[in-house]
């Protein structure tokens, strides 16, 4: 009889068990890791880690509000690790000339390293780390993945390690895309623990018009200061930029190209249009939030991370069409994807470094956490986002709307 009872016990348990797991799958042909619970299906890249696909595990329609990355890459059989939510590490936005030449890749290599994978799996939930050596750089660069059952979020625990004998300036982004239908004029909104933001001088990386599905493309420019570069003032992108070139604001309101100010929690409407600026994060919070909403489909995707970690975020927006709108929220060690010497040369912003010292043989740890969830009606935009209790607590002030979300882990 206890033959016979087992398998119903055993079939029983797992009906109530949380769902929990990592295995291996693909995503566009290449290789990566499923990270699951019972809240969340997250795909990770093999080759950079890059977050390529988040999805709720109970939508039908498994709807992933993740930028898809260069479609011409992939037609022409190429993967470059570069779509989603994927490292600038160490390295944000094109190479120098020199680097260019030494082999050094746009945004750092970490992003076109096949890494190697291990997985766990525990009573709380599962995890998935990813290794590499970047050779080029000479660093090694280790990302953990956690998800908890019955939780919305994903931890992510990073090390950065200097195999060199001396310290050194590095730069690291966050490089966060999403994309349409996610992403649409009148119901998507953006939010941001921000405060002195500057739109992005052309005379200091030129922005070119931009092609449906693919990124900006910034060009490197000569040592300048931040002050000289704005003194510039000229044109950023023709006449498809919706912004003013290189000048101070405070975050939301940037200055239109047009002489009116322009609500950066919003998407354009009449296309096609580009933006691009920086912000400084809160400098009164430790941990700094950035967060869209979709009030159509119910649904927000966010980050909360240390301030120590990334205070710098670069907000990019790029509208050929309703069906191809991208935004960018790369948050990190400085304000512009641009090569490492013209960020030093440039020296700190609003009084802000932008970078951060790898130590000889030392290490840097950044953390970070992600979620994906629905809200309910009523909540039109994102004023304050902030970790309290074991809870994410994201609040609308203005219709007096709150969503909270486990988050058992912290940030520590």
């Amino acid at each position: 009889m206890k033959r016979l009872h087992l398998p119903i016990l055993l079939l029983a348990f797992a009906s109530v068990a949380p769902a929990q797991s990592a295995q291996e799958t693909t995503f566009t042909g290449q290789p990566a890791t499923l990270l699951a619970n019972d809240k969340l299906q997250v795909t990770i890249m093999t080759q950079g880690g890059a977050i390529a696909s988040v999805v709720l595990a109970d939508d039908p329609q498994r709807q992933n509000p993740m930028w898809a990355g260069d479609a011409r890459e992939r037609a022409g059989g190429k993967f470059n690790g570069i779509l989603g939510h994927f490292v600038a590490v160490d390295g944000f936005g094109q190479p120098s000339a020199e680097e260019r030449a030494a082999g050094l890749p746009q945004h750092g290599e970490a992003h076109t390293i096949k890494m190697a994978v291990t997985s766990s799996r525990d009573a709380e939930g599962s995890s998935l780390s990813l290794t590499g050596k970047l050779p080029i750089v000479e660093e090694n660069f280790t990302r953990t993945f956690h998800i908890v059952s019955g939780e919305s979020v994903v931890y992510v625990d990073s090390v950065l390690e200097n195999l060199l004998g001396f310290d050194r300036p590095i730069t690291w982004a966050e490089h966060a895309t999403i994309q349409a239908p996610f992403v649409k004029p009148g119901v998507a909104f953006v939010g941001v623990s921000g405060s002195r933001s500057q739109t992005k001088p052309s005379i200091f990386t030129p922005m070119v018009p931009p092609i449906p599905g693919s990124m900006p493309q910034a060009a490197a420019a000569g040592p300048a200061s931040l002050p000289e570069l704005v003194a510039g003032r000229q044109g950023h992108g023709g006449d498809m930029t919706r912004l003013a070139d290189g000048v101070d604001f405070t975050w939301p309101m940037a200055p239109g190209a047009d002489g009116e100010p322009v609500d950066m929690t919003t998407f354009p409407a009449n296309l096609p249009q580009t933006d691009l600026t920086a912000t400084l994060l809160d400098p009164t919070r430790s941990l700094e939030w950035v967060a869209t909403i979709n009030t159509e489909q119910g649904l927000i995707y966010g980050y909360l991370f240390r301030r120590e970690d990334y205070p710098w975020i670069q907000m990019w927006g790029s509208y050929p069409s309703i069906d191809g709108l991208v935004k960018g929220m790369e948050f990190g060690t400085q304000p512009y994807d641009v090569n490492k010497s013209t960020v030093l040369d440039a020296g700190p912003l609003f009084g802000t470094p932008t970078s951060r010292w790898l130590r000889a043989k030392g290490k840097l740890e950044t953390h970070f956490l992600f979620y994906y969830a629905r809200i309910p009606d009523g909540l039109k935009k994102v004023d304050d986002v902030r970790l309290e209790n074991q809870q994410i607590v994201i609040e609308d002030h203005g219709n007096r709307k709150t969503v909270t979300l486990a988050a058992s882990r912290g940030l520590d």
